[in-house]
């Protein structure tokens, strides 16, 4: 974040953008360039020049058009600018090969081979865990009247989920969350605790994949669900042509982006729920009359309305084209903001309020084509229930500091907050069935 406006050439009344008054919030930003500047370019923090798509059909299209590569080898910026994509020690050679820097082929190759671990189907087996990992975290400050939502159950729920999902063992999974909480509090400095954290995740990795494969039986048991580093790792073993660092790169992007996504979800849904009362009762009527109907559309409408993607990962012209009227010279980088798109007032009605009942929701939440979220359906079931939990283990819950008191975190893809400080009547004992 900078507190300087970040355009190289601004318009004379144009907003500026990334400071932590931006950051708070957005939007107005965002509904200036949709009309006056829709594919608009600008100097970004770390000083990289790019293009800011800001209109839903302009969005969709760049989001699945073949010429906008995902492959950091076509960005024409000096090398020190280049693998900025907001993950963090990514620019380390071992973590190079994974989903959101790779094109087709390889991208079809890995996607295929992970996509069996996000089936519905296998996302359904998944629910029991999910609720039970929900309840665990809130029995832990039922009791309390108070909790900080980000802190102490959103963003330990996914990291514990996707630790069960790729198989770490759970003696080991504390550990990761503070390797993680160090990446989410820091964003993707490359020095100090952050690029620790990421070598300690790296080295952890290669040796529980090492570890793993020395285990692995010759047929796997049909009745026993495989995780899906041992699915990888089998999938190596017969020939699929996957190197042990692809498989080291794909854990750790699954890790990292399948749980921050998830630990913003959570925490955005339930501050817009916070301020936005008619909305929450609307919702826990229906959850105490067991419809469950208003509570898939709602989590769709939270992802729209305020979700946990600001920007859509990096994207580089292969070669010259034409973006909602602009042309864009090759290698220049391409950013789509889903945020900007998903209050489009020419996609959807009313697009700054907050309609749970929302049906026409074709958002960009999770974004669109063959990069498509892979882990969208289990971000989903992790969203609902925890929402829904939350609204009926915690009776009367509301903020506990005014809203303009909170911090949202600095940083260019992820939007969350900091902290969310919330009060409720206490409640001991057994979790609601």
């Amino acid at each position: 974040m900078t507190d300087q406006p970040a355009h190289p050439h601004p318009h004379p009344s144009a907003p500026e953008l990334f400071t932590w008054e931006f950051a708070t919030n957005p939007y107005p930003a965002y509904a200036w360039l949709r009309e006056h500047a829709p594919v608009h370019k600008t100097r970004l923090p770390s000083g990289v020049e790019a293009w800011l798509v800001t209109r839903y059909a302009d969005a969709k299209h760049a989001l699945a058009d073949p010429r906008l590569s995902k492959n950091p080898a076509h960005h024409d910026e000096p090398a020190h600018a280049k693998g900025k994509t907001g993950i963090p020690g990514e620019r380390k050679a071992e973590l190079m090969t994974h989903l959101l820097n790779i094109d087709p082929p390889d991208h079809t190759r890995l996607r295929r081979l992970v996509s069996k671990a996000f089936t519905p189907r296998r996302v359904a087996e998944f629910a029991p865990r999910v609720q039970e990992l929900t309840n665990d975290l809130i029995d832990r400050f039922a009791a309390d009247g108070s909790a900080d939502l980000i802190h102490d159950f959103a963003f330990p729920l996914p990291i514990y989920a996707i630790c069960d999902l790729l198989g770490v063992p759970r003696e080991d999974q504390d550990d990761f969350r503070d390797w993680a909480g160090m990446m989410i509090r820091h964003g993707g400095g490359p020095r100090g605790g952050v690029a620790r954290s990421v070598k300690k995740m790296r080295t952890y990795l290669a040796d529980l994949i090492h570890r793993k494969r020395e285990a692995l039986p010759e047929t796997p048991d049909p009745r026993s669900t495989e995780d899906l580093i041992s699915a990888l790792i089998r999938a190596s073993d017969q020939g699929e042509h996957l190197t042990e660092n692809e498989a080291a790169a794909m854990a750790f992007i699954l890790l990292f982006a399948g749980f921050e996504t998830t630990v913003n979800l959570i925490g955005n849904g339930t501050y817009a729920l916070l301020t936005h009362p008619e909305q929450r009762v609307r919702l826990e009527k229906s959850l105490a009359a067991g419809e469950h109907g208003l509570l898939e559309t709602g989590v769709e409408e939270l992802l729209r309305y305020d979700g946990p993607v600001e920007l859509a990962t990096w994207r580089f012209a292969t070669r010259p084209l034409t973006l909602g009227g602009q042309d864009i010279a090759a290698g220049d980088p391409v950013l789509v903001v889903l945020a900007a798109a998903d209050r489009d007032p020419e996609r959807f009605a009313d697009p700054d309020v907050l309609d749970l009942g929302r049906r026409d929701n074709q958002h960009l939440g999770y974004g669109h084509g063959i990069h498509y979220c892979l882990g969208a359906p289990l971000a989903r079931l992790e969203g609902q229930t925890a929402l829904a939990t939350l609204l009926t283990r915690l009776p009367d819950l509301q903020l506990a500091v005014d809203p303009a008191d909170l911090r949202w975190r600095g940083g260019l893809i992820m939007r969350g907050l900091r902290t969310l400080p919330v009060e409720f009547t206490p409640r001991a004992g057994a979790p609601t069935p």
